[in-house]
């Protein structure tokens, strides 16, 4: 097929994934023009392949593991590659999910750019960075994306990861930009179209549980925090001390993923097994049926 959604996941966040897959065909009026597919650590050789090695992030250097919360990182520059360099693409993140047609993503007139996101906020916005998180591709644009060849160049140190994901080594002229409403940061109103809760101390379905991502660690004189990331993670290891997850301030986006969770177990897409499986790993809060329970079904 031509177009086709992709959905990065690992284990800690493959249910995520699932529920992004549902909340992407719940809310498509155009089902039948597109096809999603999830990109799990798991299936890819190239990446187990340097688990343990030593590779380039922001000026500085950095262990590759697989456990971690966003080790999918990576595979936001794969679906040119799998789709032949044909057609067009849609890559997201397992914590974004939708709630307008994709198929009005896919199908727009990208006037002629290889890739349309969003920029970043915060510091990293200021410095330049893009959000890879959700992009719309030109795959035949894009054939200068060889996966395997960039992602090993990490690792002999040619290419650093952070300019990576900000599209740092793409050519300005090829790149345009969507609504924000596309990529909505941890905000939910009546215009967003994909949700993307991306301050991960509070994804909604992760409440109380350890910390488990590795929080950036590149040494800078300010702020001071960035010392201390450094000497907490030298002395107790990537997540000693990282305290615990924490309620996600709006309620209606905790409302909203755990109303497609429930939508997903009354249709089948995910069981009670795999959800208890999930808390069992600490993927999902352990009280998760409580508030599946309290969660009042979404709107049609």
């Amino acid at each position: 097929m031509d177009y086709c959604v992709f959905i990065q996941a690992n284990e800690k966040q493959y249910l995520g994934a699932l529920v992004a897959e549902y909340a992407l065909r719940r809310n498509s009026a155009h089902n039948d023009k597109f096809d999603i597919r999830i990109m799990n650590y798991a299936d890819f050789p190239v990446l187990h392949a340097q688990e343990g090695n030593v590779y380039l992030r922001d000026g500085g250097k950095r262990d590759w593991v697989r456990d971690d919360l966003q080790s999918f990182t990576p595979t936001r520059f794969l679906p040119p590659q799998l789709m032949d360099y044909q057609g067009r693409a849609v890559v997201i993140d397992p914590d974004v999910f939708a709630l307008a047609d994709i198929w009005d993503l896919l199908s727009r007139d990208m006037q002629g750019k290889a890739i349309l996101c969003r920029p970043k906020t915060g510091s990293k916005g200021k410095r330049g960075c893009l959000a890879t998180s959700v992009m719309l591709l030109d795959c035949a644009k894009l054939a200068h994306w060889k996966f395997d060849e960039q992602f090993n160049a990490m690792f002999s140190f040619e290419r650093d990861y952070m300019k990576w994901v900000c599209l740092k080594y793409e050519d300005p002229d090829t790149i345009g930009f969507f609504e924000p409403e596309w990529n909505d940061f941890d905000h939910l109103t009546e215009k967003t179209k994909m949700l993307h809760t991306t301050k991960r101390k509070h994804q909604p379905w992760k409440t109380g549980l350890p910390v488990d991502y590795r929080a950036a660690d590149t040494f800078r004189l300010f702020p001071p925090r960035h010392w201390i990331r450094r000497a907490r993670r030298a002395l107790f290891g990537d997540y000693g001390f990282a305290g615990k997850y924490g309620q996600h301030p709006d309620p209606n986006q905790e409302h909203l993923f755990f109303g497609l969770l429930r939508e997903c177990l009354d249709k089948g897409i995910v069981s009670e097994e795999m959800l208890r499986e999930a808390m069992a790993k600490n993927h999902i809060r352990h009280d998760a049926f409580e508030v599946l329970e309290r969660t009042p079904p979404l709107a049609a």
